[in-house]
């Protein structure tokens, strides 16, 4: 014999069970997300930050046995801001002077060093509009 019960309680569940999905979900993609600043707007963070920027030369070590070494600017140009960047992890093939990066680091005595395995080089042409596109 089949034992009936509550609709009531089959709702109220469902409810609670949907609700901590929903909460499970939210936390886990929020938690991940934070947005970047630029080198002109990094004075006076506290703690660890996302820093996009264009390197600016001259590069120099080799981020394995010693640091890598190189500046940061803002990717627009509109402020000369100049962040000196010190970062030690791995690297794309594309990171190079003139490249748009994002890194995660913290500012320590005046210098940006940057969270080990973090940097990703971005391709600026993925990220700008084609005029001849735009005019469609």
């Amino acid at each position: 014999m089949a034992r009936k019960g509550s609709p009531a309680r089959l709702v109220i569940a469902l409810s609670v069970a949907a609700v901590l999905a929903v909460f499970l979900l939210y936390t886990s993609v929020a938690g991940q997300s934070r947005a970047s600043i630029t080198p002109s707007k990094l004075v006076g963070r506290d703690g660890t930050v996302q820093l996009a920027g264009m390197v600016v030369g001259p590069v120099t070590g080799d981020a394995r046995e010693t640091p890598l070494r190189f500046g940061l600017k803002d990717i627009q140009g509109g402020d000369t801001t100049v962040v000196r960047v010190s970062y030690t992890g791995s690297l794309s093939d594309q990171f190079r002077a003139g490249r748009h990066i994002v890194l995660d680091g913290k500012l320590e005595n005046g210098v940006f060093v940057g969270v080990k395995d973090s940097l990703i080089t971005k391709c600026p042409s993925k990220y700008t509009i084609d005029p001849k596109t735009e005019s469609r």
